[in-house]
């Protein structure tokens, strides 16, 4: 085909396209639009030959042919105007016009979610991987493995919640009470070293006050290899301090007791607020300090649990409540806000 045989054919299809565009009516208007300028259309298969002819033909023929296009796109918008065929009928339209207008109300993540993705990003800066475990639990993950005995003193404020199902060794299984059962199953499927965190909600028969609930969030994490220390578990723990509150962050240790750790030690943080200085601070209460964390080095009889050898491996571990950072956080002095779920509060964090 020469550049005159394309012109002479994108002549005849403008005089085609507009004598027929005058008799067709709204029902036919569809079926025109793609006849002529629709994806195999006769106007753009005659763009497409363009491909075959020389550069410098092809940039000429191009500028008509687009030229065409936008006179003939103009004209049928034209003729859709005049037969309503771009109206909407709004007896068959399932459009809502009682709805907002744009912009359109977006919603977000809630402050819990986004405090924990903080916390993972944090540890995950720190070489952490992320592991999940079930809400409903074994009494052996729960308790047993993590040094709980049937009759140890430790359960009572935790031996809560229970389902009405047995599980492997004929006990009932139980709302989880905390997220250390991961540590658990995590080790029994992959051999160290492991250093993996774990978030998720937890329940305990609590009274429900300003720093207290019955179902909360809890993040657990933990370090298993060879020749791990208390030195090791203070130095990643205020790594995470000084990324989540800032390089100012200081942490404190204090003996403290837990059945699957020894020694185990309560963590806190430099009030956020008074900065640390105590001064007339109703949140650390004039001590410059806040409790945020359990922590130690997993207990011997945790590693045999998991089927280790504690004379050849070791490892820490550690336990926060979710809430409890959202709160300095957001700077939230009742946690019951959080589960109110009163958009004008949720809004503003």
């Amino acid at each position: 085909m020469t550049p005159e045989d394309w012109k002479a054919k994108l002549s005849l299809t403008r005089d085609s396209f507009l004598s027929a565009l005058i008799k067709t009516d709204s029902a036919g208007i569809a079926e025109f639009e793609t006849k002529y300028l629709g994806r195999k259309g006769e106007l753009t298969l005659l763009l497409r030959d363009l491909k075959d002819f020389p550069i410098e033909d092809r940039k000429a023929l191009g500028a008509l042919g687009n030229a065409l296009k936008t006179e003939l796109s103009a004209a049928l918008d034209a003729r859709k105007t005049e037969t309503g065929a771009g109206a909407v009928n709004l007896e068959k339209s399932k459009f809502d016009l009682t709805l907002a207008g744009y912009p359109f109300p977006r919603g977000g993540l809630h402050p819990l979610t986004i405090v924990a993705d903080k916390m993972y990003d944090g540890f995950q800066k720190l070489g952490f991987s992320i592991a999940e475990g079930p809400l409903i639990e074994e009494d052996y993950f729960n308790f047993e493995a993590l040094n709980f005995a049937s009759d140890h003193p430790a359960r009572d404020m935790q031996d809560t919640f229970y389902v009405d199902l047995k599980d492997s060794r004929g006990k009932d299984l139980l709302l989880r009470t905390h997220t250390s059962p991961v540590q658990i199953r995590t080790l029994k499927n992959q051999e160290p070293p492991v250093r993996v965190v774990s978030a998720g909600r937890v329940f305990r028969s609590e009274a429900v006050d300003a720093s207290h609930s019955f179902a909360f969030h809890q993040m657990e994490g933990f370090y298993v290899d060879k020749n791990v220390s208390m030195a090791d578990l203070k130095w990643t723990l205020e790594a995470f301090m000084k990324d989540l509150f800032g390089s100012s962050a200081k942490i404190s240790f204090s003996p403290s007791f837990f059945p699957f750790v020894e020694p185990g030690a309560q963590v806190a943080v430099s009030c956020v607020f008074c900065k640390g200085s105590g001064a007339a601070c109703p949140v650390c209460k004039g001590t410059g300090w806040i409790e945020l964390l359990g922590a130690g080095v997993i207990h011997p009889n945790v590693i045999k649990a998991c089927g280790y050898d504690p004379e050849k491996w070791s490892g820490f571990a550690f336990g926060a409540g979710i809430e409890r950072f959202a709160m300095l956080l957001y700077g939230i002095s009742d946690m019951r806000m959080l589960y109110e779920n009163d958009l004008r509060i949720l809004k503003q964090l």
